[in-house]
């Protein structure tokens, strides 16, 4: 059934029986969501029907909400294709059921935020904001233990990163040139959780599945030069930082490169 439409694979009394066995109760309501975005999406609807299938079911698994007013993960096409995206709200949402974060952020600065940093912790040092002009965007996360850190990266850095692993960038249809915020924000956070954070399976799953067209055993990164990945090659136990009580500096942290 390769390269059918959507519509087509969901007639499937196969790939129906599977939807309602891995979704239950919940397989109604995510037939009717990847329905409706598939309808409003020209782009969507030229990709094969599997593509959108694997993404919005690798969603529905990590139970998020593909509505792309939500913000939690996104099924974007790309050359024919359906890519899984997890969202700013996904991330969050990911890393609060470890029940291990007391708060994340991710946002704008703006110009006159950012004093400078701090030469012994490395933190950001905040200031008053003068202008509307962004000069980057930063990421904040507090553990339960106490520990937390922060992540800055100026405007540059993000485009930098936008044009190193994606090929659209640049193009009208990509996501970093119809929604660059979120993007960024994004960007910034994972690059936080990812280096300090504590890593779910279901985060270091989407982590690795982010930006590819998800197939039963493969993630295919489509826009970053078709590279392909095994999946669950990447495994991360569900570890947190450990505080020295006395002095709050990390002991040892589980990070991933």
């Amino acid at each position: 059934m390769a390269n059918q439409s959507l519509t087509v694979w969901l007639k499937d009394e196969g790939i129906k029986k599977k939807i309602a066995e891995t979704l239950g109760k919940k397989a109604a309501a995510f037939t009717s969501a990847l329905l409706n975005i598939y309808q409003n999406n020209k782009l969507l609807q030229e990709c094969d029907g599997r593509s959108i299938l694997g993404a919005g079911m690798l969603a529905a698994t990590m139970d998020l909400s593909i509505t792309p007013s939500l913000g939690q993960a996104y099924v974007v096409p790309y050359k024919g294709r359906a890519t899984f995206q997890i969202g700013t709200k996904g991330l969050i949402q990911l890393a609060h059921r470890t029940g291990k974060y007391v708060a994340l952020h991710a946002g704008k600065v703006y110009d006159g935020e950012l004093r400078g940093f701090n030469p012994i912790t490395g933190e950001p040092e905040v200031g008053e904001k003068i202008s509307d002009t962004v000069i980057g965007y930063v990421a904040y996360m507090r553990l339960i233990n106490g520990f937390e850190k922060t992540l800055y990266m100026t405007v540059a850095e993000i485009e930098a990163h936008a044009k190193k692993y994606s090929q659209s960038y640049g193009k009208s249809y990509s996501p970093w040139t119809t929604n660059f915020e979120a993007m960024a924000s994004k960007t910034v956070l994972k690059k936080l959780l990812n280096t300090w954070g504590v890593i779910s399976t279901d985060m270091a799953e989407a982590f690795q599945a982010d930006h590819s067209v998800v197939d039963r055993e493969t993630f295919t990164y489509v826009d970053n030069g078709g590279n392909v990945q095994t999946r669950d090659d990447l495994y991360l136990p569900e570890e947190e930082p450990t505080v020295d009580a006395e002095t709050g500096e990390v002991v040892e942290a589980e990070i991933m490169s």
